[in-house]
Order: structure tokens, then C-alpha cells, then sequence
């Protein structure tokens, strides 16, 4: 029962355990940008003495990693930004998904409310690697899917390390597809108009 459970913030440490366990992006989630971060309990965490430090879930809300997103999907100007995030990290303990239907949607729903009690939010963006999720879960919260990200590529060296800045005139490796994000965003500010 949905009532047996309850949300409350947690800071970057308490999270990333969740995260570093379950996540898809195990190994990119090792350096996941804190922000508004909300974890999900169990009143009675007593029944469930495997989970991790007590936390079953984790919602983690970010500014946008880059201006450009914003500009995108609203055609706003850096100064123009404010109240735009990113629901950047979303894990739920497996198990429990399997226990307790439609745990993360409510999960998710929760979050979103106290952020907004707690913040001005004028518009939430999230994005689904396809080559892991299609975003169900976002579906089910009623974000407005967007489509699928521009095919992008990056540059991995001889060695198999992806190159992360500056140049790579001259370095041996090759370019790799990227895989393609499907793009999820729910509209708070009725003066925002989604050009995505």
C-alpha cells in the first residue's frame, strides 16, 4: 500500500549507494550532480532490513547541464533560464518495483510536488536512454514526450576511453555513434511555449 510510504530529501552521500547499485549508468553515475535530491521509505524500513541504508528510491532534480537544452526545447537566452531542471537521476530499489505496482510513477509524482513547494519550477526535462528505457515512467506522470535527441557521436581512443574535452586532431581512435535520448518535459509556466 502506497501508504506505507513516504519521501523526505536526502543529501548526495545517502543517494549514491541506490545509485551505484542500480542504476543503468552505474559507472557514469559515480560523478552524479547533486541538486534537490528525494529518497523514498518505508515506514516501517524495519520489514525490509536488505535495502540499502533504508532508502528504496532516489529522484534527483539538477539545473540544465548546459544552456543550449533551454534554448532548445523553449528558445530562452542564459539570462532567460531560471526555474528550468533536469530530473537527472531516477532509481528505484528492483525488488521493491516488483513488490509494490506502480511504485515509481508514485515515487516520481511525490517528488515533483514538494519540488515545487520548495522551489520555483517554471519546467521539468528528462531524458530516456534508448538504449536502456523508452521513459514509461514518464509517461505515467504526464510529461509530454519530445521525440528522440539529434543522432550525436563521440570519439573514443585506441585505448576505449571516451574523450571528454579538447581537441583530438591527430589522436588514434575512432568516432561512435552516441545513443539517442528520448526526450521527456513537463510545462509548470503556461508563458513557456515547447518548440521540441
Amino acid at each position: 500500500m502506497k501508504s506505507d510510504f513516504y519521501i523526505d530529501r536526502v543529501d548526495k552521500e545517502y543517494s549514491k549507494n541506490l545509485l551505484y547499485n542500480y542504476h543503468y549508468l552505474k559507472d557514469e553515475s559515480k560523478d552524479f550532480k547533486s541538486g534537490y535530491n528525494y529518497g523514498l521509505f518505508k515506514h516501517t524500513d524495519w520489514e525490509c532490513p536488505l535495502r540499502i541504508g533504508g532508502c528504496l528510491g532516489v529522484c534527483i532534480f539538477t539545473g540544465l547541464p548546459v544552456p543550449e537544452i533551454a534554448k532548445g526545447a523553449f528558445g530562452l537566452e542564459r539570462d532567460q533560464q531560471d526555474g528550468l531542471f533536469e530530473l537527472s537521476r531516477l532509481c528505484v530499489d528492483p525488488d521493491l518495483q516488483k513488490e509494490e505496482y506502480n511504485i515509481t510513477s508514485w515515487f516520481v509524482s511525490k517528488a515533483i510536488r514538494r519540488f515545487r513547494k520548495e522551489t520555483k519550477v517554471r519546467g521539468i526535462i528528462s531524458y530516456a536512454d534508448s538504449d536502456h528505457h523508452a521513459g514509461t515512467i514518464y509517461r505515467a506522470c504526464n510529461f509530454r514526450y519530445c521525440g528522440l535527441s539529434e543522432p550525436k557521436k563521440d570519439f573514443y581512443f585506441a585505448d576505449g576511453t571516451k574523450h571528454s574535452r579538447g581537441s583530438v586532431k591527430g589522436a588514434e581512435g575512432e568516432w561512435r555513434d552516441r545513443s539517442r535520448k528520448h526526450r521527456y518535459v513537463m510545462v509548470f509556466d503556461k508563458k513557456l511555449e515547447l518548440l521540441w
